[in-house]
């Protein structure tokens, strides 16, 4: 006899909806949480950092604004004020998280589970309870390599709590949260270094946002240090000293280190019922989120297939459809919209020139249209950042496979954007809509000619 119908162990935004859609179906379901609800993207993810890259924008808006007739005295910037309000949105949502899973019948274990076998789930307390199915959703964890000093170093976890606002910051990585720290530390006032050891930042994005972000932040005062590791960190008289692969010595008040994030499958049990893993630690699964042992299911970034909220959330919708519903559905991972939101923002949908380029084989199967722009925003204001957008077309479908955008409200548009890429829009289909002028998003309806073929 079985406890729950399903037990789910994660308390994120994937785990949350799987086990309350799975509740409204009228099974009986219990989810555990070590920590608190809401996981990595309500509690230290995508929406504090979402909160504090608004906070950042500020310090350049007050100076746009004088372009357009403001005066604006001295400002003065807060940031207890700041983390405190930020903190006081993240106890709303987390209790929101609560409620939804409470009302939907959802029994709530304030505690961490493990899997002892393909039925049994032991919790903290040693209770242990027998289920029909367990779905993992354990999410991902920052990662620091080892090296001299390391345990100086704080991550993406760590920086959300910071107690006052560093002078200095040096950042190491290039990928999402390594650059929308830059760009929120920057715009709140502190000195930022970000040293990234590849040859450019956003590695796997299109090759024009990769440049225009890193103009932009570079314009807006991040020193960028590419092809740049770090060898050490020590302790100094004036805070931390970090010593680079180019020998170069920063002195820094905090070194935020974004270099990636692990799968949290270890300690589980998992492994110990035959659940199999792939080289990163990823719980392994089939296209419909079961592992190798049938009564155990994993979603979200302990699967490390596409780490995107939104994502996770399918893959659980997906879950309950196959399993309570009787409709076995397969999550949809193609044409993904994204957005970086550093300043200046970025988002992306489909394939980049470069993949195309790749694909393409030399053979001229794509167009590429790209319009780079000083957007009307900055008009007046006298600032120098541009903006970009390019759309990556099928020679021989005329079918738009990619489009990217940089610059303000990038976010917004890709998610528009995204529906049409989704759908298979044509170039003639973008041509033929009437562009709202004046708008940044018109240049999107509005490139005739083709900038280049690959």
């Amino acid at each position: 006899m079985f406890d729950f119908d399903l037990f789910v162990i994660g308390g994120g935004s994937g785990g949350v909806r799987a086990a309350r859609i799975a509740a409204e179906t009228g099974a009986r379901v219990a989810l555990a949480e070590e920590f608190r609800m809401g996981g990595t993207c309500v509690i230290r993810g995508c929406v504090p950092k979402k909160l504090l890259v608004y906070a950042s924008s500020y310090s350049s808006a007050f100076e746009d604004a004088r372009g357009f007739g403001w005066s604006v005295g001295d400002s003065v910037f807060d940031w207890n004020a700041l983390i405190s309000a930020k903190d006081r949105e993240l106890e709303r949502l987390e209790e929101i998280y609560r409620s939804s899973l409470g009302n939907a019948g959802v029994e709530i274990f304030d505690c961490r589970a493990e899997v002892v076998d393909p039925h049994t789930v032991m919790l903290a307390t040693g209770d242990r309870l027998v289920t029909k199915h367990i779905l993992v959703a354990t999410g991902g964890s920052p990662f620091v390599p080892d090296i001299p000093g390391a345990g100086r170093a704080i991550t993406s976890n760590e920086v959300f709590h910071l107690d006052r606002l560093p002078s200095r910051s040096l950042i190491v990585g290039g990928g999402y949260i390594a650059c929308e720290f830059a760009g929120i530390l920057n715009g709140c006032g502190s000195t930022v270094t970000q040293l990234y050891r590849g040859e450019q930042i956003l590695r796997g994005f299109d090759g024009g946002i990769r440049q225009t972000v890193a103009d932009g932040m570079c314009n807006r005062g991040v020193r960028l240090c590419l092809e740049t590791n770090v060898v050490s960190i020590e302790n100094s008289d004036s805070g931390l000293l970090v010593t680079d692969s180019n020998g170069e010595k920063h002195h820094a008040d905090i070194v935020l280190y974004a270099t990636g994030r692990h799968p949290n499958s270890g300690g589980m049990g998992l492994g110990e019922i035959g659940v199999e893993f792939g080289p990163r630690g990823e719980i392994a699964v089939d296209a419909y989120s079961r592992t190798s042992v049938p009564s155990v299911y994993a979603i979200g970034d302990v699967t490390d297939r596409v780490n995107l909220t939104p994502v996770a959330i399918r893959e659980g919708v997906a879950f309950v459809r196959t399993i309570f519903e009787g409709v076995p559905t397969k999550p949809d991972h193609e044409i993904v919209p994204t957005a970086v939101f550093t300043q200046p923002e970025a988002g992306t949908v489909g394939l980049t020139e470069e993949q195309g380029a790749f694909n393409g084989s030399g053979s001229a199967g794509f167009d590429v249209y790209e319009s780079k722009f000083r957007p009307m925003s900055t008009a007046l204001s006298g600032s120098d950042e541009f903006m970009l957008m390019k759309l990556v077309v099928a020679k021989s479908t005329g079918k738009v496979m990619g489009c990217h955008i940089v610059g303000p409200g990038a976010a917004e548009m890709i998610q528009l954007a995204g529906i049409a890429v989704k759908m298979g829009a044509t170039k003639d289909d973008f041509d033929r809509t009437v562009a709202v002028h004046p708008t940044a998003a018109e240049e999107l309806v509005t490139m005739a000619r083709a900038a280049r073929s690959i």
